[in-house]
């Protein structure tokens, strides 16, 4: 069991920034150090403030010339300082220094920790606003093999004295969640915004690592972000791990397609692959700096009630596994997500959908929080050439096809998509396959909840086997059953 640190019993109200820096003080067996770099010694400033740091702080420093750093730390491949890389380095070293000077002979108790950040603040222009990385490397038995928690945050205040006081209090909050809520991960995520406020600060990556966080899924951890508020989307690479999405997004041209994907179908793929190759085709657009985005928003999610979360991670995992990027957002609106992706790239952008989707985009009362509604809306969609493509919908029963040419919107929006689509904005996709135009998402999980057979015909290949071998979308093994 993990040493008892002064008990782990709940306040009823959140304990001041002083009372947890001093309840981590008065332990006489949490023991470490403090490597902040870019926004001053914030975090360390509350522990020495709180009293009785002597017994809790080993070293505190800031290598903030460039040359010291790397001579502290090493040279990074890319020369850049702010990033999770330069983070890690700083918590294995500083780990490994402790552990040098400090013998387990004479402290045999100590729970050693190195806490670390390294954040570019606001520039002087006000242009960017910074962001930076935050991670704590300890033990919880002296014994143990070291447990992480590191997160990347970007932040919203505009003042660079604003932003050190919120670093620091969010250092505060990671230390004493580390120690008190590391059974608890959901919890010791809620509590990093105690006495923050999340126009503030925003925490878009978190991975958690070690021993006591085995059992953590760090894709979950993600989905708290965005159901809690704490960010406006995370991604996943194919390889299925967290990913920054500013590592994915920045200066790349970007191709989003927005779904359940409840499951990935054939008809998904191939508005994949017909959309990109649309594309890559316009002008501008290097496939070699071009990325495609499989987006499932939760606004949709919450519509189907509350979020399952193993539901979700299907989801997430069927995609990965077809090599594609993924990305959970909060975003309603199809133009909140070309906002978003414009605030890393300035390259091109194209949305890829079924017809039937356009119609909403065309439906004003999803516009009427704007004070500028569907024009304002709209303003912020195609800018700067953004494209649309258009998969058609197959009507079973007459046999025709719904494209741009005949779609149907509300008289009042007639005149203003056809502006849109004679001015090149909306593109139909042509080179569909019309074999695998009737599969639908929706009735292929209807078909796996209800134990029938023939579905898997309608998915890409290995999806199936994905399925039943993980019982995704509460699939059951007929013969198993019958048994």
């Amino acid at each position: 069991m993990p040493i008892t640190i002064m008990g782990d019993k709940e306040f009823e109200s959140v304990p001041s920034i002083k009372s947890k820096a001093l309840r981590i003080n008065l332990n006489q067996n949490i023991y470490g150090t403090f490597a902040e770099i870019g926004a001053g010694q914030e975090t360390v400033r509350n522990f020495f403030r709180a009293g009785g740091a002597s017994g809790t702080i080993a070293k505190a420093m800031s290598a903030y010339d460039k040359d010291f750093s790397d001579a502290i730390y090493g040279i990074e491949n890319d020369k850049r300082y702010v990033t999770e890389a330069r983070l890690k380095k700083m918590l294995k070293h500083e780990v490994k220094l402790i552990e040098q000077r400090i013998t387990r002979e004479k402290h045999p108790n100590k729970l050693f920790f190195s806490y670390a950040n390294t954040v570019a603040t606001i520039d002087f222009a006000k242009k960017y606003k910074g962001h930076g990385w935050v991670g704590i490397r300890y033990q919880t038995k002296p014994d143990e093999d070291y447990n992480e928690i590191i997160l990347h945050i970007r932040f919203h205040e505009n003042d660079a004295r604003l932003q050190q006081i919120t670093l620091g209090i969010l250092g505060v909050n990671l230390i004493y969640g580390a120690y008190y809520k590391y059974d608890n991960p959901k919890k010791l995520l809620r509590y990093l915004y105690d006495h923050l406020d999340k126009d503030q600060i925003e925490i878009d990556t978190i991975n958690f690592s070690g021993p006591r966080f085995t059992k953590v899924d760090n894709r979950l951890m993600s989905l708290q972000l965005v159901k809690n508020g704490m960010t406006e989307a995370v991604m996943f690479g194919p390889d299925g791990n967290n990913v920054l999405p500013a590592a994915i997004l920045y200066k790349k041209n970007i191709l989003a397609l927005r779904g359940s994907f409840r499951p990935v179908t054939k008809v998904n793929m191939d508005i994949y692959k017909t959309s990109l190759n649309m594309f890559l085709n316009e002008n501008k657009v290097n496939k070699d700096k071009t990325v495609v985005i499989f987006e499932i928003t939760l606004s949709n999610l919450r519509a189907e009630g509350e979020i399952d979360e193993e539901d979700f991670m299907a989801r997430a995992r069927l995609l990965c596994s077809l090599g594609q990027t993924v990305m959970i957002s909060n975003f309603k609106e199809y133009y909140k997500v070309v906002e978003y992706f414009s605030n890393y790239t300035k390259e091109r952008m194209a949305l890829a959908m079924g017809v039937n989707n356009l119609v909403d985009i065309f439906d004003e009362k999803y516009y009427r929080h704007l004070s500028g509604g569907i024009l304002e809306a709209f303003g912020k969609l195609f800018f700067k050439d953004l494209k649309v493509y258009l998969y058609p919908l197959h009507n079973q029963k007459t046999d025709d096809f719904t494209t741009s040419d005949n779609l149907k919107v509300h008289p009042r929006m007639k005149e203003l998509y056809k502006f849109f689509k004679y001015n090149g904005k909306l593109q139909d996709i042509t080179d569909y396959d019309p074999n695998i135009m009737d599969i639908f998402s929706r009735e292929v999980l209807q078909k796996i909840q209800d134990g029938e057979t023939g579905w898997e015909d309608q998915l890409p290949d290995l999806i199936p086997e994905m399925i039943k071998a993980n019982n995704f979308f509460g699939y059951k093994n007929i013969e198993e059953t019958i048994e």
